[in-house]
């Protein structure tokens, strides 16, 4: 796994654009090199706050959007369009006013889909959807995603893996249910830690004094299992993208004076 690296943005404002920014560029790159691109977005108000920067941002229609492949980290399991699905949030904040390809957005199971009130089933039918799109030159039973955006919780919980919870100790499944987390909506369905370090860039957004801690005890060399976020790791790039409020705790060692 890679070691991870600091940009210190002035505000979340600047984070949210420069990672936009940065995510185009990689789309692009990835589309130029290997026809297409697959990327797993986040929710929260960081993540919907990139994607509300890349609807607007100047170079959005440098990618080709119907050779993207959109994927998730996490979903709250709720109905289809509750505005708690982190996927009607994406949708409203960038996807319904791109061209994506419906057939490459691949959205996590509702509460009243196919399989009713079965997490765990649901996460099994995601975990079998990774799997199908998973080619012989990718590690393990998912994609070799371009990159995998993670919100950081003040808790220091990524995707839908809590500290201490046993979706954090998961090494063999790519994906599972979540029942009792301890912020609301309590059910939820996940990537665990193995299927996020199969792509080959982890970003990890963190915006905001409430993030300061975290974000200290995450890469002070914290534990996975009670800091979740420092199990969160790229094949190739682990990139932690933060405003000055939530780097304010950490030593101005562990990021370049270049930050900006």
């Amino acid at each position: 796994m890679s070691t991870p690296q600091l940009v210190v943005h002035h505000d979340k404002e600047l984070m949210a654009q420069a990672a936009a920014a940065r995510l185009i560029t990689k789309i692009v790159d990835a589309q130029a090199s290997r026809g297409q691109a697959s990327v797993v977005l986040t929710g929260g108000r960081n993540g919907n706050g990139l994607l509300a920067a890349l609807a607007t941002a100047p170079a959005r229609d440098a990618v080709d959007w119907a050779r993207l492949d959109l994927w998730w980290g996490d979903e709250r399991f709720v109905p289809e369009g509750d505005p708690e699905r982190n996927v009607t949030q994406a949708r409203e904040a960038l996807l319904d006013s791109v061209p994506v390809d419906p057939k490459r957005v691949h959205a996590m199971p509702a509460s009243d889909g196919p399989y009713g009130a079965d997490v765990e089933a649901a996460a099994a039918a995601y975990a079998e959807e990774l799997a199908r799109a998973a080619g012989p030159e990718n590690h393990g039973n998912v994609p070799a995603f371009d990159v995998l955006m993670l919100g950081v919780g003040p808790d220091t919980h990524v995707a839908s893996l809590f500290p201490e919870l046993p979706a954090v100790r998961e090494t063999e499944r790519t994906v599972v249910g979540v029942r009792g987390a301890p912020k609301p909506p309590p059910t939820r369905v996940t990537l665990t830690l193995p299927a996020i370090r199969a792509a080959r860039e982890v970003w990890l957004l963190a915006a905001g004094e409430d993030k300061a801690q975290a974000a200290a005890i995450a890469l002070s060399g914290a534990g996975e299992i009670q800091a979740p976020a420092a199990g969160a790791r790229g094949r190739s790039r682990t990139l932690w993208l933060l405003d000055t409020a939530a780097a304010s705790r950490l030593p101005r060692s562990l990021y370049p004076p270049a930050s900006a």
